[in-house]
Parts: structure tokens; sequence; C-alpha cells
């Protein structure tokens, strides 16, 4: 201890890790992330999207580019911006979506908005002289930002959209990638950057009888206004006499519970585990503020955030959010290890506890309600809805005890033995995170001699700085497996765009065919993660289930998967160390001729 604590606190500290304890042991299952089921086979109903042209159709491409972008949400987006901005022109962009935007373009669910603050969330914002209309914009408007770098960058006459990736693979005697899709395309590239999304694959709990209901049912990334009525921004008119199970009480269900309360005849909230939900503050942007900035604001405001979220020092907060204050309160709130820094901790969550008391009228509600694990074991929601929603008549908490939704029938969802009827559920089930590489891509990855990356990472993965990988060359991979991670995705995915697109630039200007890490430096930046590999990690690993441990069962065999657990701003460093050295440390490299498009 660096300080003397009385009694009665550590008494108080005991108790609530006792609590923390059995929660999570309420929670843990031995089938761990395969308890969910992918929107596919008999699901596929649940992956359609409902804002695409059903009757699209476009004659079979056969291309060649200098690269090939698979995913247009922001990170494809970022990244072909970049290398636009690199002269790097010969692109081709392929989403399975209609348009660009990736979970803007599918999170069209009521109330949907960011939970990161918009001026260093939003990208590009300085490049294309937008300012967002408020603190935490929603997500029509950070959709149609989206479109707005697309058209300033022409990306749209790059783009293939409504097209899905089937087969990846590197051509030995041509030093190129090929890419096949479900049109028939064969897009052969020079490079190929996969930004496929962190979160980008959504997943069904795996319920007995899921596939038996016989109401509406979709998830709520593919959200059915034809069935509810309304749209993002106005009242949900068909819902008045029906009623509504929305399963799930994360990030995206805290949003969506106060626009459903307010229009359902009956709203049953399922609830596994409770999320902390502190208050948002939301406000619209001061024009004279937004004159004030000065070139170079966003990155500043950007770093800024990583940094005090980071645990690291920072003259002032620029951001002043519910992040900030968690960590500048406890800079160690990712890493808990002292008696001091749980004693803050348990304060923070008391404080979450006590507004819940203050907020909900129904003790029961109020107390199933209440999250007991440390505060940063789930990603922290903000909202000033939420809770009062679970005051009015309509709106009754279904809590499972940890246990989630014991059986769906034709007509009813079964908790804990009771029967619940319902006309719609509503899954708020999330994204796979935990899954294998090719389960959240959709496709294989095959490299030199048609290995596939499925075969080639059975042990666990091997790359440079999570980017590079042996045995793929020329491919680049957006992904936190082995690269940085970010509370800001978007800090961090203009980080990643930044360094492709001057890697593929440099490798154009210097007639470089091929770019592959030795098995050498894959090793010797798995080290450097290892030496990374602190309280942090042993911090999740006893968190209670949820996405950040893989629902709590970490199979030691994925060892080789860890981030960068230093600060994201230290991971930036490297990279940007890497590139100024201009050496292309750790590469292999085969000279060639590469058309700059």
């Amino acid at each position: 201890m660096t300080q003397a604590h009385d009694d009665s606190a550590i008494e108080k500290l005991e108790a609530v890790r006792a609590k923390y304890q059995a929660e999570r042991e309420k929670r843990l299952r031995a089938d761990g992330t395969d308890q969910y089921r992918p929107l596919s086979g008999m699901f596929d109903d649940f992956d359609r999207d409902p804002n695409a042209d059903p009757g699209f159709m476009r004659a079979p491409v056969d291309e060649e580019v200098d690269v090939a972008i698979i995913g247009a949400g922001i990170g494809g987006l970022m990244a072909a911006a970049k290398l636009v901005e690199q002269g790097v022109t010969s692109l081709r962009i392929i989403d399975k979506a209609a348009d660009f935007g990736g979970t803007w373009y599918w999170n069209r669910y009521p109330g949907a908005a960011c939970d990161i603050e918009s001026y260093i969330y939003m990208p590009m914002l300085e490049e294309t002289g937008y300012i967002p209309t408020e603190k935490y914009a929603k997500a029509p408007e950070i959709f149609a930002h989206c479109q707005r770098i697309a058209k300033q960058y022409d990306l749209y006459s790059k783009a293939h959209f409504q097209t899905l990736v089937e087969d990846v693979r590197w051509q030995d005697d041509a030093s190129h990638w090929q890419v096949f899709t479900n049109r028939q395309d064969i897009v052969r590239a020079r490079f190929v950057i996969i930004a496929g999304g962190i979160l980008h694959k959504a997943k069904l709990p795996g319920i007995p009888g899921v596939e038996t209901f016989k109401g509406r049912s979709f998830h709520t990334s593919r959200w059915d206004y034809g069935y509810t009525g309304g749209s993002p921004t106005t009242p949900m008119d068909k819902l008045a006499d029906k009623r509504v199970a929305l399963i799930g009480t994360g990030a995206t269900s805290v949003q969506v519970i106060p626009r459903l309360a307010e229009t359902a005849g009956q709203l049953l909230v399922v609830q596994r585990t409770p999320s902390t939900v502190g208050e948002r503050g939301n406000r619209a942007t001061d024009a004279e503020w937004a004159k004030s900035l000065q070139a170079g604001w966003q990155t500043e405001r950007m770093e800024n955030f990583t940094r005090i979220v980071a645990g690291q020092s920072a003259e002032a907060d620029l951001i002043e959010d519910g992040f900030t204050k968690i960590f500048g309160n406890n800079p160690n709130a990712l890493a808990i290890s002292t008696v001091d820094e749980e004693l803050i901790d348990l304060a923070a969550m008391e404080a979450v506890r006590g507004r819940i008391e203050s907020v909900v009228a129904d003790p029961a509600t109020a107390e199933a309600l209440k999250p007991w694990y440390n505060q940063m074991c789930k990603r922290p929601c903000f909202h000033d809805e939420y809770l009062p929603a679970f005051n009015r008549p309509n709106v009754t908490l279904v809590d499972t005890g940890g246990k989630g939704v014991e059986r769906i029938t034709e007509d009813a969802i079964i908790v804990d033995g009771v029967v619940h009827p319902v006309d719609c559920i509503i899954y708020g089930s999330g994204f796979e995170v935990g899954s294998g590489y090719r389960s959240r891509l959709g496709f294989e990855i095959h490299g030199r001699g048609g290995v596939g990356m499925t075969e080639a990472w059975s042990g666990g993965p091997g790359t440079l700085h999570g980017m590079l990988a042996r045995g793929f060359p020329n491919l680049m991979i957006f992904d936190q497996l082995q690269g940085g991670i970010a509370i800001n995705f978007a800090h961090l995915l203009t980080e990643l765009a930044n360094h492709a697109s001057w890697l593929i630039r440099h490798c154009i200007d210097a007639g470089i065919a091929e770019i592959e890490p030795t098995a050498e430096a894959q090793e010797e930046w798995f080290q450097t993660l290892l030496g990374k590999l602190g309280p942090q990690a042993m911090f999740f690993a006893q968190c209670t289930p949820g996405y950040f441990n893989s629902e709590g069962r970490m199979d030691p065999s994925a060892i080789r998967s860890i981030p960068y657990f230093g600060p994201l701003l230290d991971f930036i460093q490297v990279l940007r160390d890497w590139r100024s050295a201009d050496s292309l440390a750790g590469l292999e490299l085969r000279s060639g001729t590469v058309d700059a498009g």
C-alpha cells in the first residue's frame, strides 16, 4: 500500500472483490465465444441488407490495380484517402455494403451515435472543412461524413459495393494478388489491404430455439424500419401495439432502449450483464469555439485524448468527457494492481451504482441494473435517457441472473422458466471479436504456395507491427491483433492508413515488387509484445466475461494474438520511427517494376 487505509475501507473492498468474483462465476460458460452463432446458413435472413438494392446487378470485371482494399468502413476509407494523397490512385475498394461507412452504414438503429467525441472520432475534419454539429454526433451525420470523404477523394469511382470477397490468392509467378468475388470479379492487385473492421461481423446468441420464432426478429445492425416504422430520427410509429423483446444491454442497447421505450406497447429488456452507464452531457457545437480552431487542431485533440486514456500525463484535458474523467482519476484504470487503484475504482463504481438508485424508481429493477465489476472490464457507456426509460410503465427489465435466455419458442422467450410472449425479438448481441480470423472475414487468404492464413496461423499469428505477415507478401492488415489497441478506434485506423499508404508509395517509388517480414523480425516483434504484457492483461483475464477477454475463457494458446499493451501513442511512435529510418527494417524485398497507376 502506498498510504494507510482504515479497516472499514479494506473490509468493504474485500466484500466487493468477493461480489465481483461471484458475479463473474455466474457468467462463465464452457463454450466461451462459441456460444454465439454467425449470421449465416439458416440465419442468412439476419444478415440481409435492408438498405441495399435487392435487384442490383453489374457485369463482372477482370482488372489490374495497384491496391485492392477490402472494406469500405473508416479503415478502408482512410487507407484509400491517404493513398490518393500519396498519388496512388489505381485502387479498387470492395465491400458487401451498398455505400461507404462500415459501422455507420450498418448501424442505423434508432438512437445510434458515437460514444467518442465527434471532433476526434470523425476523421479528416480539417481536410474536408467540416465541423460536427454536436459533441457526440448521431449516426446519420457520421455516415454522411464518410460519404463526404469518399466524394472529396473520388472514391466512388473506385468502389465495388454489394460485393462479397470469396477468396484472396497470392500468385508467386506474377508477384500479385488475385481477389475473387461473388460477382465473378477477378481483381489483380500488387497490394491488398484488409480493412474488414475491428467490430465487423454481427453475431447471434446461441439460444435454443432461435430459428423457431415465428414473429419478427432482426439484429440491431440490420434494423427493420419496415416493421417498426419511423427512421433513425423519427418515432417508430408501428410498435404501439407490439410486445418487443430486446436481448442485450451493451453499448448498442443502451442507445436503442430509450427510443423503443417511447413507442413500443411493451418493451422487455433482457439482460445478462449490466453496463456501466454514466452521464453523457451532449451539447451542440459552439460556433465561436469552431471559429477559433487553428491548423492541426484535430490531431492535437486526438493525441490529447489518447494520451489521457493511456494513463499518460497531459498539460490539459481538451476533451473533458466520461473517458478522460475515468483515467484522470485513475490512470491505471486498465491495469488495476494496487489497493489504492482498487479503492479509486470502487469509489467510481459506487457512484455509478448510486446514480442507478437515484434515477430508477423500482428498487428491484435498480438493484438488477447495478454492474458488479471493475469500471473498465467492459467498455463504459454514457447516456442521459437510458436509466429513466426503466421508469416507464411499458418497460420491464428481465434480468437473467447472468445466464441469458433459456429458450425461444414460436411466440415467446423463456427466462428461468417464465414464459414471456412477444411479437418481435431484437438482438443487440454485438459483433465477433475473439473468433478466428477467417470467421470474422468470411473468406480465406492464401499466401505463398497456396497456404491459407488459417493453416499458417494455426499455432498463433506472426506479424510485424500487427500489419505485415510472413508468407503473405504485400498484404497489410488493419486489426488490433499483435497491433495497437485503442478506445478511439478512428485514431488507430488513421495511423494504420498513414503507415500502409507510406509503405506502398515507397515500394512503388523504389521499384520494390514484394515485401515480406523475416521470421526473425516477426519473433522480435512478438518478444516486444511480451515485454508489454503486464498488469493490463491480468486485469482483463480476471474481469467479468465479455469480448475484452473472450467471454472469460482466454485460451493460453492465444498468447500470440496479444496486442501491443503499451500506450497507443507509443505504438504509433514505433511505426513513425520505423518509417523515418527509411530502411524497411525486418522486411525481405524483391525488386521489380510496379506501375504507379
